[in-house]
């Protein structure tokens, strides 16, 4: 997953729109499988062109039907990136998400979706079946940056991200990673280099978003010396915030050496429009 998508002006216009009106269609992938990586964490992988599958990270703006939708109303993009909704009801939900892998090449990418919660991506996800469709509105990086020593902190919803960061991450790079998680089910395999150590924060029989695991281990870090350091931070919101004011009070770290994101926020519904 990726940060809380703002909420745009939504732009209404006929679901086909009328020839020369400058929109262009979403790039449409289609579910090719789907295996449970964790309890909680369903992986998708889908298909697509070239373009589509370049288009759909690192970060992705996805366009999530609903369970059983084989052909919904999809938006259209305009030339300045604004979505524009079909008149009426579609039930299409736009949700953020960030790729665990892309292939543009092979015209594949997999997306990681973590099924606590009733939205419609979590929705979709469990009932997921191949030939099933998923919009993709466009894509972004991840906000991160090369740097001597590293600090990632997340849940489980950052897993894919962190995992990208790591994966092109220096082999001489130095830092920790803090990963909160239900529990020893919820773990997943990373490749990390080997100045990097990873801790898996368990927060048991809590919610997602209730603990301070998070908060409370990056308090107990000391800042790395010297300038050469960045921290990316995504989780609930409220910890991103908490952990975000440490870094910039306890270590100083300016804007160029930190991302800190809210990815999701407890009893909020994601969804700019739908």
């Amino acid at each position: 997953m990726s940060a809380l998508p703002d909420d745009p002006a939504v732009e209404r216009s006929p679901s086909d729109g009328p020839a020369g009106d400058g929109l262009r269609p979403v790039h449409v992938l289609t579910v090719t499988g789907v295996t449970a990586v964790t309890p909680a964490v369903r992986r998708v992988v889908l298909s697509g062109s070239p373009a589509a599958v370049a288009a759909a990270g690192p970060t992705v703006s996805l366009l999530v039907p609903r369970v059983g939708d084989a052909v919904p109303r999809w938006p259209r993009v305009a030339k300045d990136g604004r979505i524009v909704w079909p008149d009426g009801a579609h039930g299409v939900s736009l949700r953020s998400y960030t790729a665990r892998r892309q292939d543009p090449v092979a015209g594949e990418v997999e997306i990681d979706f973590v099924l606590h919660g009733d939205g419609p991506a979590a929705a979709w996800a469990a009932a997921a079946l191949p030939g099933a469709p998923l919009g993709v509105a466009g894509g972004g990086s991840l906000g991160d940056r090369p740097a001597g020593s590293l600090l990632l902190v997340g849940d489980e919803t950052a897993i894919p991200a962190i995992s990208r960061i790591l994966d092109t991450a220096a082999p001489s790079t130095r830092g920790v990673v803090l990963l909160e998680v239900a529990g020893t089910e919820e773990e997943q395999p990373l490749a990390v280099p080997d100045g990097i150590s990873v801790r898996w924060l368990h927060r048991g029989g809590l919610a997602p978003g209730e603990s301070t695991l998070l908060a409370d281990a990056v308090a107990e870090l000391s800042r790395p010396e010297g300038d050469d350091v960045f921290a990316w931070v995504a989780a609930e919101s409220a910890t991103v915030r908490a952990i975000r004011a440490d870094l910039r009070a306890r270590w100083g770290l300016g804007r160029a050496q930190h991302h800190a994101i809210g990815y999701w926020r407890r009893g909020r519904a994601m969804s700019p429009a739908g």
